[in-house]
């Protein structure tokens, strides 16, 4: 069997093309495929670089105090469905007071607000789920 060099040819000239990473070719008893592998590693060197580079900004730049879920479960803005939202933004809130609860197997946990401050951002919808750690509102 004689293999045909043009077909090769043509073919990758395709995945250059079309920006392919594989392409096969069949006729009758003939089957070519052709491939070539993608450059991940030198981009998942470089995008964790760059995350790495802004996150280090925003932390010069931004001076809000953060307040984080202390579990993992489900996030109500309100004591009940309906009810009024523990916190608002503009709202100033101090020390101990309930920014709202979260929900881990059956059990209400209230999550305190660990400084005094002034709501600039609440992270989270009510009812979403949040992971132990996750900023769930900012104060400033």
């Amino acid at each position: 069997m004689k293999i045909n060099k043009n077909i090769i040819k043509e073919l990758n000239d395709y995945l250059e093309e079309f920006n392919l990473t594989e392409i096969e070719y069949t006729e009758k008893d003939i089957k070519v495929k052709v491939s070539k592998s993608a450059p991940t590693k030198s981009i998942q060197t470089f995008a964790p670089s760059i995350e790495k580079k802004l996150r280090k900004d925003e932390v010069l730049t931004d001076n809000s105090k953060k307040i984080t879920s202390p579990i993992i479960g489900t996030a109500y803005l309100a004591p009940e469905p309906g009810g009024k939202k523990f916190i608002e933004i503009g709202q100033k809130i101090k020390k101990g007071d309930t920014v709202m609860i979260v929900e881990a197997m059956k059990t209400m946990n209230h999550v305190p607000s660990p400084i005094d401050g002034t709501v600039k951002e609440i992270k989270v919808e009510d009812g979403q789920p949040v992971e132990f750690g996750q900023t769930i509102a900012t104060l400033d």
